[in-house]
């Protein structure tokens, strides 16, 4: 690209400022060391969007396609995910910065997670802690813990209940 099609604008600090493009290609631009308050994007198309060193608090995604995406070393804390597919989705390493990393809080506690009326059906769940877990009004057929029929074990803890009183 020859730098006749370049707009540059640099060290303009004002908040007045303010960048308007409609109907416009900008493909291969670039935000650096910026800031930008209610910045709205419709209608758009920007596939390979990068955010690097990021502060995307309170950013709202409506009616996107996100597939593909990778979001990695994140402070996700009050994330809502509402209608949303997820098939094929793998979600790893979640938890408080490990012992090590620059955010890491000695002694901090991850506070819980929430999962309503979500399609899990043959999803795994492997080497998670899952301490303190409550599972309620689930669909548990076909579901095992190490192997073990869940269904079975509730099936034969009741009957000890029932036999007990």
């Amino acid at each position: 690209m020859d730098n006749s099609n370049i707009i540059e604008i640099k060290d303009k600090r004002d908040s007045g400022t303010q960048i308007k493009l409609s109907n416009t290609v900008f493909d291969g631009s670039q935000f650096e060391n910026g800031q930008g308050r209610q910045v709205s994007f419709k209608n758009v198309f920007m596939p390979e969007l990068s955010f690097q060193c990021g502060d995307l608090r309170g950013m709202k995604l409506t009616n996107v396609n996100l597939s593909g995406c990778r979001i990695s070393d994140a402070d996700l804390s009050d994330l809502e995910i509402d209608g949303a597919q997820l098939g094929g989705a793998f979600i790893h390493s979640i938890g408080l910065p490990p012992e090590g990393h620059p955010e890491h809080k000695a002694g901090a506690k991850q506070r819980p997670l929430r999962f309503e009326d979500c399609d899990l059906q043959g999803s795994r769940i492997e080497n998670c802690n899952l301490g303190g877990v409550s599972i309620s009004g689930c669909r548990l057929e076909g579901m095992t813990i190490d192997g073990i029929s869940v269904e079975e074990l509730l099936e034969a803890y009741r009957a000890k209940q029932n036999h007990a009183n």
